[in-house]
């Protein structure tokens, strides 16, 4: 009986096993932050991690949430690059790392946001709050907001900057679910990778804070911090063909630390790792036939990009099924799904993706047929 119970549960744990086999994630290194997480920014999917939920202070890593916001801005047309933002007393009070804005003085966004992102500067990121939302109070309210959706449960924010404020705080897992979302922004890597420039015309000289800018191939981003309390912290990103990792590292002992750790989480990804574009938006992947509509077909595109994670070479082993209707009944709405590809690892599917309409088509009129009719009478003669 006792022989029975034992196979049983050898069986039950060899089968759990493969059933939940996933792509293994590395658990030997030593490191000396206090929490680190390594995340493939395409997929999310998470190969490292230490304390990656535990709640500590950011510094200025606070400011991937505070670059998101203004490209989402951007992005949305709320605000432009070229809008000039007047510095109120609050963000000339800043203390820390700063560009030393005078009350009253007028600044472009471009050179306020090149300033955060390159030189870290506490007193650009509260002007771009206050610009935004009125106060940085409002804008830390969005902050949080924000970082909510995106799905970071040990996050509470009460600046833009990251000057330690007590219950300022975020996890690595929580910065790397930002971070995913801010490189999302093509424009944010202008600022990002800019090594070497200035504002003011010439005036201040700004050096990059991110010394893997340097150090580092593929690296594109994309903040520092360090304070007495949060240490030596950093968001590290980096992408090689289709393949973008994102490193955190937090409570570092010193800054040299910091970029050895993102480095050696980097390595790991890259040498392990590849990421794979199996579908790409906007494509056509088919045409539908359309009974009753003004069109006679519609073209069924991907609505996004979408990627798998994959061990090195096995990209081999990805396929395509492509099931699109045969044809659909209008009134068609763009986004209406009329399709779908599966996307096979071997023989397990691992990944379904809608196939949707790209454009609306109305129902047909009496004219609509009749030019349809006149139309397939000229073709046959």
């Amino acid at each position: 009986m006792l022989k029975k119970i034992v196979s049983f549960i050898l069986i039950f744990t060899l089968i759990y096993t493969i059933i939940t086999e996933d792509i293994a994630y590395a658990d030997n290194f030593d490191l000396k932050s206090k929490s680190a997480i390594l995340m493939d920014a395409n997929t999310g999917k998470v190969l490292y991690e230490k304390n990656s939920h535990e709640e500590l202070p950011p510094a200025s890593v606070t400011k991937v949430m505070t670059m998101l916001l203004v490209m989402e801005a951007l992005d949305s047309g709320k605000i432009k690059t070229t809008d000039k933002v007047v510095t109120s007393e609050h963000a000339f009070d800043m203390g820390g790392t700063q560009i030393y804005l005078e009350i009253g003085e007028e600044m472009t966004v471009d050179d306020l946001l090149k300033s955060v992102a390159m030189n870290s500067a506490n007193d650009a990121s509260v002007a771009l709050a206050e610009y935004i939302s009125g106060s940085e109070e409002k804008f830390v309210e969005e902050m949080n907001k924000r970082a909510k959706e995106l799905g970071a449960k040990n996050t509470n924010f009460k600046n833009a900057s990251g000057l330690p404020e007590k219950d300022h705080y975020t996890s690595v897992y929580d910065i790397a679910l930002i971070s995913r979302e801010l490189v999302k922004h093509k424009g944010i890597f202008k600022y990002l990778t800019d090594k070497i420039d200035s504002v003011r015309n010439g005036k201040f000289s700004l050096a990059n804070t991110n010394k893997l800018l340097w150090r580092y191939q593929g690296a594109d981003g994309i903040k520092t911090g360090s304070t007495s309390e949060a240490l030596y912290c950093l968001s590290a990103t980096a992408k090689r063909g289709d393949t973008r990792f994102i490193a955190v590292v937090f409570g570092a002992p010193d800054s040299n630390t910091r970029f050895k750790e993102a480095s050696k989480l980097l390595d790991y990804g890259f040498a392990n790792f590849e990421t794979k574009k199996v579908v790409e938006a906007g494509k056509t992947y088919g045409t539908v036939k359309v009974l009753k509509g003004e069109k006679d077909y519609i073209n069924a595109v991907a609505n996004s990009d979408e990627y798998v994670l994959l061990k090195k070479g096995e990209a081999k082993n990805i396929k395509q099924e492509i099931s699109i209707n045969k044809y659909v009944e209008a009134p068609i709405k763009v986004g209406a799904k009329i399709g779908t590809i599966k996307i096979y690892d071997g023989n397990n599917l691992i990944k379904t993706v809608p196939l949707t309409s790209n454009q609306n088509v109305k129902k047909s009129n009496i004219f609509d047929n009749l030019r349809k009719v006149y139309r397939s009478w000229i073709e046959k003669n």
